[in-house]
């Protein structure tokens, strides 16, 4: 039995399949459910006269793609809740594979649960950080990967 359990949502299908799986684990009221969404800054340089207004346009950007991400968020905690379990959400800014590094190290969790999509050779945005430094490498508990069982199957 996991005792904490870190979902990594971003309200994509595949992530939605993410969610699924957790409910599926039929986890007791006793688990730590953690719901991570994390917000990825825009790649740009600063340069001279230009910083001042960059940094501003760069800040209001994550504000609304916060704001985005809260809604996502909520629409996964009434999915959790539907299911009669309770969950923290956490919104992060940085490097998928690093924030979720760092949350399984500081809250202890022994189960992450990322969604998969056949469609691309990897799941990149949850799996490779920078320097292709692969999640699975860089933390030290279980790993689900949630996929569509029925993705490529032809009737």
């Amino acid at each position: 039995m996991y005792n904490k359990i870190l979902v990594a949502y971003n309200g994509t299908p595949e992530s939605r399949l993410a969610l699924q799986e957790c409910i599926r684990l039929a986890p007791d009221a006793s688990t730590q459910i953690h719901l991570l969404a994390v917000v990825i800054p825009p790649p740009y340089l600063l340069v001279g006269e230009y910083a001042a207004a960059a940094v501003l346009s760069m800040e209001e950007g994550l504000n609304a793609e916060k704001e985005k991400i809260r809604q996502e968020l909520s629409d996964g905690c009434i999915l959790f809740r539907n299911a009669g379990l309770s969950v923290t959400t956490h919104i992060e800014v940085g490097e998928p594979a690093n924030v979720i590094q760092e949350l399984v190290e500081k809250l202890g969790i022994d189960l992450v649960i990322v969604g998969h999509s056949r469609q691309k050779p990897l799941a990149l945005r949850w799996w490779r950080g920078s320097m292709d430094a692969l999640l699975i490498e860089k933390i030290r508990c279980s790993i689900l990967i949630a996929a569509d069982p029925h993705y490529g199957v032809h009737e």
